[in-house]
């Protein structure tokens, strides 16, 4: 499998070039094709993902904890499984599980729709609350094969003499680091569409026609798809056309062979490339051809063993950035259903749809990432003499720094509505005079801790790894926030527990929005985030203290 790493990029280029309506020099067609088609996938999904906790509330008449824990799961689901379908993905060729993911995916999406029209006619219709989780799932599964090779194939398009592999200190081509600012921006625009114009449309002109569009695009998508298919270029290296079966039967026959002969045995698959990984030295020395340049798995039980312990050695701060994605599940949950009460009015006629707010954190990343690049790098590294400014450890580390200034600032202003509702009489006032616009800086906030700590992430995983282990870096990565969707899940469940058993019995997610206490579970998110961020700050101190223990010895 091909891992796309996200690259901190200059927008006002991009948008530049897309002004002046120009093709940048080096992609071709088939790159710039595969962009809109990945722009579509997003759109339809963010148009359902962004605003499911209204309809679930609204609609399936979830209790708002029910409802954010169903999200939270779902969304957990749909980060992890990319980690089990990607393995079977690599196994076949990419333009085929294109296309079969993404059929399976349109038949949830048509399946929710389905549910939205089986409520909309009958309003007691509880045959429909399974139909909607296995829909969900149907989404989940497509989307598990469609996004990792999607991007592999959008990979595949760029000429071999880009392909070749690099080392930590050496530049990436032009042409690929353009393709990735491509691939970004049109991921970027389609979420800020799926997320404004959707959930205008739910909000407006019902659920039906919310989740149909969504469907008709990704749809579409699957037709232009095919019809770009005489443009495309298949590539089927011999890294990829091995089986993975065959992969594990090879390594235990050299164990095998090892322990009978007391000898280091090399593969016969290639035998002009010899390549020693008793030390993370660059794979990439050989300059003739980069079909050549693939990297054998190590001998027997050693491979399992090496590859244990690097995870091992990366879990503690995996395990302190959890949090982290907690506070990144509230916008699509209590964020959404906290603006859902506030005033929405902007003139006399239009309401914003609370679910839109989520679009400041991507118009934030697209805003602030150049002035990252431009100002801040420059700046630090005159701070601290040091070509890199900032390691990767303190990027993350400032990132989570803001997750919980954000959590801070939300809990402030749930408590200050809280205070004027209860002021209002509930039989003649539904809606608090309160503009959702004071939930933008905790939006804002996220969007710039997403600068931070989640392009930090991926690098930091990325370049801990040995050259054989990148994908399962990236691994590490996305699991992060699937688990942490898991771990909102069951924070929600053990609050709810613990507060709805104490007097009164009212839960702080309580489905009368005058007495749910959502200011006390961001204090308390914002809590469980500071304690996290010390754990982190002592393991980076030893993971660091420990790598440059091992770079003595070696």
């Amino acid at each position: 499998m091909i891992v796309l790493i996200y690259q901190p990029c200059s927008f006002i280029s991009i948008f530049l070039i897309m002004a002046s309506g120009q093709k940048p020099k080096g992609l071709n067609k088939s790159c710039f094709l595969l962009i809109v088609i990945a722009g579509m996938e997003r759109f339809a999904f963010k148009g359902v993902a962004s605003n499911l906790v209204t309809y679930l509330t609204d609609v399936v008449k979830m209790s708002n904890s029910a409802a954010a824990k169903t999200v939270n799961n779902w969304c957990g689901f749909t980060s992890m499984l990319p980690l089990l379908v990607a393995s079977l993905a690599d196994s076949w060729d990419r333009y085929s599980t294109i296309l079969t993911s993404s059929f399976i995916y349109v038949v949830g999406l048509v399946a929710l729709t389905s549910t939205a029209l089986s409520w909309a006619r009958h309003p007691s219709n509880k045959i429909s609350s399974s139909y909607l989780f296995w829909s969900l799932c149907l989404i989940s599964l497509g989307q598990g094969g469609y996004n990792p090779s999607l991007q592999a194939f959008g990979a595949d398009q760029i000429a071999n003499d880009d392909e070749l592999p690099s080392t930590k200190d050496e530049q990436k081509s032009n042409k690929k680091s353009l393709f990735f600012q491509w691939w970004y921006f049109g991921v970027c625009g389609g979420s800020l569409a799926g997320v404004t114009v959707m959930s205008y449309i739910q909000d407006t002109f019902g659920w039906v026609l919310g989740f149909a569009i969504p469907t008709i695009a990704m749809g579409a998508s699957i037709l232009l798809f095919w019809c770009g298919s005489r443009i495309y270029a298949y590539k089927q290296d011999d890294a990829i056309s091995e089986r993975p079966s065959r992969d594990i039967v090879r390594s235990i026959k050299e164990a095998l062979s090892k322990l009978m002969n007391s000898r280091i045995t090399l593969p016969n698959n290639n035998p002009g490339v010899v390549e020693l990984e008793l030390q993370e030295t660059p794979l990439c020395q050989n300059s003739g051809n980069a079909k050549g340049l693939k990297e054998e798995p190590c001998s027997g039980m050693n491979y399992l063993v090496e590859n244990g312990k690097v995870v091992l050695r990366l879990l503690p701060i995996w395990t302190m950035l959890l949090m982290f994605a907690v506070i990144f599940q509230q916008p699509a949950t209590f964020f959404t259903k906290q603006g859902m009460t506030m005033k929405r009015n902007v003139g006399s006629s239009f309401k914003i749809p609370p679910a839109t707010l989520q679009s400041a954190i991507t118009v934030s990343i697209i805003l602030l990432m150049p002035f990252y690049d431009a100002l801040l790098i420059p700046f630090t590294r005159l701070i601290t003499r040091d070509k890199k400014g900032i390691s990767v450890t303190q990027r993350m580390g400032i990132g989570m720094v803001l997750s919980i200034i954000a959590m801070v600032i939300a809990a402030l202003v749930e408590t200050k509505r809280l205070e004027i509702s209860r002021k209002m009489d509930p039989k003649l006032e539904t809606e608090v005079p309160l503009s959702i616009f004071w939930l933008l800086p905790q939006y804002i906030l996220l969007g710039i801790s997403d600068i931070f700590t989640v392009v930090g992430m991926q690098e930091f995983f990325y370049s801990e790894v040995p050259v054989r282990m990148r994908t399962m870096g990236i691994a590490l990565y996305t699991s992060v926030f699937g688990v942490g969707s898991f771990l909102s899940a069951l924070l929600i469940s053990l609050v709810e527990y613990f507060t709805s058993s104490r007097g009164k019995g009212r839960s702080w997610f309580s489905d009368d929005m005058r007495e749910a206490r959502f200011d006390r579970y961001y204090w308390l998110l914002a809590l469980l985030s500071v304690l996290s961020l010390v754990f982190y700050v002592i393991f980076c101190k030893c993971f660091v203290s420990r790598s440059s223990d091992l770079d003595t010895e070696n």
